[in-house]
């Protein structure tokens, strides 16, 4: 093992240069300027994400999603252009692809997930072309404007995998969007819509799962449930799914295929003595403290906890992690604690959102004083406009941006 040199040893190293990774190494740097902190991100592109289903749906571009990595590093960050390679927890090293062993006196680890295209066979040969496309792939979230503008009647699939995948609700914004813009356009009535999605309730917080299914039906949409997508043949623009729990199969012919891929946590993590059985990172829900190893924190799409993973539950975790990290450093109890909220605007149709927020349990929690069932213009004011903004200029910046959420009786 290579030794490591002064300029390899950090107060913190973040792994991952996500939307956690550079919110959390913000925030630290406006805490304590005097920590050395290394950001490990391989990529030179950061992506706002939840801005795909509105690129896929015509409203935003893809540029408009997309920074330069290295101008949101914060200063003072030192950035390491490099992926993990292995952990080692018992050293306090992480080794690097390229060979470099980066010493630690504190690691966080948000590397996000992984998209398994290749879990569908025939997926990725076809990805981009003969109508199937995804909101998830940046390289395809703007086809899939192409394929929902230029189609005119005919058969339209949407899909969804097996949980947990992030932002559990995409999968169905595009469908409510897709057909608003053809009934818009006058082609719904002759353009039969699927969606078919592997579990057997159209979304986890079952509070909202009315108004969703009055979406639902409003715009004729055929809901298949326990039904997964295996194999996808573009050639013949067939889609195979599994009836899940038997060995059936149904073979459905489209004009436009929507795929969300399967997901899982990186290869690196779930080869890690930081994973849990399933792979993902082994914390405490609560302070986003590793089970094993007290010196190590994680947030984002990577944890084994319950949460949604979209954004809020990232801009939520980052102070509680900042806050007990900085008292480990300190020897002081840590008393920071997540709730597991999330949140997860649901475009309903094009100007209308259900804005679902939630913590642990499915718990309601709303931040605003109306009934959030409801599809709002005000609901889509804050997706289309002051999300990204409190993106990109709040939260990325290092700015402690906690909107104050209710837990609430839902009865």
């Amino acid at each position: 093992m290579l030794d490591p040199t002064r300029s390899d040893r950090f107060s913190v190293v973040i792994v991952g240069g996500g939307a956690a990774g550079i919110t959390i190494a913000a925030q630290l740097r406006r805490e304590r300027a005097n920590l050395s902190i290394a950001i490990i991100e391989p990529s030179t592109t950061h992506a706002y994400q939840p801005g795909w289903t509105l690129v896929g749906a015509g409203v935003m571009t893809l540029p408009e999603t997309l920074r330069q990595e290295g101008g949101l590093i914060p200063r003072n960050v030192e950035w390491l252009r490099d992926s993990v390679e292995s952990f080692q927890p018992e050293a306090n090293t992480v080794t690097l692809k390229g060979g470099r062993v980066v010493e630690y006196r504190r690691l966080i680890v948000c590397p996000g997930l992984q998209l398994d295209w290749d879990k569908i066979e025939g997926l990725p040969e076809t990805l981009g072309r003969n109508g199937v496309t995804s909101n998830y792939s940046r390289e395809t979230a703007a086809y899939t404007w192409e394929c929902i503008r230029h189609l005119d009647g005919g058969k339209a699939l949407f899909t969804q995998p097996p949980m947990p995948i992030k932002c559990a609700g995409a999968p169905q914004k595009i469908v409510y969007l897709a057909c608003d813009h053809w009934r818009r356009e006058g082609s719904l009535h002759r353009t039969e819509v699927d969606f078919s999605m592997e579990g057997n309730a159209l979304f986890g917080v079952s509070y909202y799962v009315p108004s969703l299914q009055r979406q639902i039906d409003y715009y004729g949409v055929n809901l298949h449930k326990q039904e997964n997508l295996i194999k996808v043949d573009g050639e013949k623009r067939e889609a195979t799914f599994q009836i899940v729990g038997t060995d059936e199969t149904i073979v459905r012919a489209f004009d436009m295929l929507h795929v969300v891929p399967p997901q899982s946590a990186p290869d690196f993590i779930k080869a890690s003595p930081l994973a849990n059985e399933a792979g993902w990172l082994d914390v405490d829900p609560a302070s986003l403290r590793h089970k094993t190893y007290d010196n190590i924190f994680g947030a984002g799409d990577v944890l084994g906890t319950s949460n949604a993973k979209t954004a809020a539950a990232a801009r939520e975790q980052a102070p509680v992690i900042v806050e007990n990290l900085l008292a480990s450093l300190d020897g002081r109890p840590q008393t920071g604690s997540y709730d597991g909220y999330g949140a997860c605007p649901l475009t309903v149709s094009y100007g209308k959102v259900v804005l679902a927020e939630f913590l642990y349990g499915g718990k309601v929690a709303p931040s605003f004083p109306y009934d959030q069932r409801k599809p709002s213009r005000f609901a889509w004011f804050l997706k289309t406009e002051v999300f990204p903004k409190l993106y990109w200029y709040g939260m990325l910046r290092g700015y402690n941006i906690r909107i104050k959420h209710t837990p609430r009786k839902t009865g």
